[in-house]
């Protein structure tokens, strides 16, 4: 019997150079957690343990985690066929896991039972004005340079190689709900945005991607920056560092996010994003076009090359 996964936890890499990695991360916005000479735990300014995980080794997607509520949804999920036992994870935050190998080989963890490390400071947090209301009176906003701060992994998109099989798999286990599923023409899905099933507490438009392009990888990983502002000044400090730019600033149809794609020093395509649609369970599923999947409403439109 499978659970209600109720957000994406962090992702797992591989590179040949941790040192590389770090300084990439830290320009991306990233903290060091802990770091041994084989892996690098990095977190963001939310109050999880780590949100990115490096390996030394070959370059590489390594796998990605979802939250569970609790422990015994673990034991749910251990019962099921493929899964591993509940087992104890001696990295940041300690807690519980339980591991699978999806139909594609992607490794996925289910992990509950973290310890919250507390929320950083925020540096562009002020309040924004609009034509509308102007919160922010008797105050300058001065940005500031340097990198944005990422908050949180948002959700991650994976090329799989039969979509709906990929699609069964991961619902039957996780209890993700369909926002938008995506047809090339009439009654032929490539794909589909899932989110966590929340009940009536708001979930982000999509917590996993599954693009069926007929061959398994990692396409990409998209972390939460505190606003746009935000977003503008990690852009800034990234092209000045000369990182590989792939896409953006722009905001997306399907999700609203306003974005911006990045690679990191090993082709990992890595994404910022901010002011993201969330909806209840009780918000239907949508069926849109490619060319939907695809646009913006405003921006500069998709690289061919977009996505690990």
């Amino acid at each position: 019997m499978g659970i209600r996964v109720s957000d994406v936890a962090f992702v797992r890499f591989q590179a040949p150079d941790l040192d590389q990695m770090e300084a990439f991360l830290t320009d991306f916005g990233l903290v060091r957690a802990e770091k041994t000479d084989d892996t690098l735990y990095m977190r963001g300014a939310g109050d999880e343990p780590f949100v990115h995980v490096t390996h030394k080794g070959a370059a590489g997607f390594a796998g990605i985690a979802f939250l569970a509520d609790s422990v015994s949804d673990l034991e749910a999920l251990a019962a099921m066929e493929g899964a591993s036992p509940v087992e104890e994870i001696t990295e940041p935050g300690g807690g519980k896991r339980v591991r699978f190998v999806d139909p594609n080989g992607h490794k996925v963890e289910v992990v509950a039972g973290r310890e919250s490390v507390g929320a950083l400071d925020l540096q562009r947090g002020a309040a924004t004005n609009c034509a509308m209301q102007q919160p922010r009176v008797d105050k300058t906003l001065r940005s500031g340079e340097g990198p944005a701060q990422v908050m949180r992994l948002g959700h991650c998109v994976l090329n799989v190689v039969d979509f709906r099989q990929s699609e069964a798999w991961y619902k039957e286990r996780f209890g993700l709900i369909t926002s938008d599923e995506i047809e090339i023409e009439k009654g032929t899905s490539i794909g589909a945005f899932m989110r966590c099933d929340r009940g009536s507490l708001p979930a982000d438009h999509h917590t996993l991607f599954l693009l069926g392009t007929g061959e398994a990888g990692f396409n990409h990983a998209a972390f939460e920056v505190a606003n746009v502002d935000d977003l503008m000044a990690g852009n800034s400090h990234l092209a000045a560092k000369g990182y590989t730019h792939e896409w953006g600033v722009g905001r997306h149809i399907l999700g609203s996010q306003v974005f911006d794609y990045w690679r990191d020093p090993w082709g990992h395509t890595v994404e910022h994003w901010t002011d993201g649609d969330v909806f209840t369970s009780d918000t239907p599923a949508n069926t849109q076009g490619i060319d939907t999947l695809l646009g913006v409403q405003w921006g500069p439109p998709p690289p061919p090359t977009l996505g690990s």
